[in-house]
C-alpha cells in the first residue's frame, strides 16, 4: 500500500483532487517576481544610459583642438572641412589626418594622402575604408557642386 506524504511540496491527490501551494511555492514565485522586477529595472536604466548626446559640428578650433591632442607636433599643410561640418581631413606632409564621426564621437586616423586623393566622391559622400575594427569607414559630405581632391586651406 502506497502512502501520501504531505508536506512544504505540491500535492496532488490521486489525479482526481485539486492542486495546493506550499509555502515554498510561494516564496519560489514571489523571489522570481522580485527578479523579473529588478531585470526590468536595469534593463530600463541601460537604456536610458545609453542615449546619444548630441555631437557639436566640427570649426577650425575643434579641430585644432583634437589634432593637437591625438598628432601633437604634427605639420599642418592644410584643412578641408567636410560639408556638414562632421568630420575633416588635414593634410599634413605625406599624410591625411582624417577626423570624423563615429557614435556619438569624433575619432581621428591618419592614412596615406595619397590613398585619399584617389578616393571618389559617390551621391556626395566620400567614403575611406581604413584598416581598424573600432571605425572601419570615414564618411564625409563633400556636397553637390564640390571639387575632389580639395584645394585646401592654408592652415593658420
Amino acid at each position: 500500500m502506497a502512502r501520501l506524504i504531505v508536506g512544504r511540496a505540491i500535492s496532488l491527490d490521486g489525479g482526481s483532487g485539486a492542486v495546493g501551494l506550499s509555502g515554498v511555492t510561494t516564496a519560489f514565485l514571489l523571489q522570481t517576481g522580485a527578479s523579473m522586477a529588478a531585470i526590468a529595472l536595469l534593463v530600463a536604466f541601460a537604456a536610458w544610459a545609453n542615449i546619444a548626446r548630441p555631437t557639436p559640428d566640427l570649426d577650425e578650433a575643434s579641430i585644432a583642438d583634437l589634432l593637437a591632442f591625438e598628432f601633437p607636433g604634427a605639420a599642418i599643410d592644410g584643412v578641408w572641412i567636410a560639408a556638414d561640418r562632421r568630420g575633416a581631413i588635414v593634410r599634413s606632409t605625406d599624410s591625411a589626418l582624417l577626423i570624423y564621426l563615429a557614435g556619438d564621437g569624433y575619432v581621428t586616423r591618419s592614412a596615406p594622402w595619397s590613398e585619399v586623393v584617389k578616393a571618389a566622391p559617390k551621391d556626395g559622400l566620400l567614403t575611406l575604408r581604413l584598416p581598424d575594427v573600432g571605425a572601419p569607414r570615414a564618411r564625409f559630405a563633400v556636397g553637390d557642386q564640390a571639387i575632389w581632391p580639395p584645394v585646401l586651406e592654408a592652415a593658420a
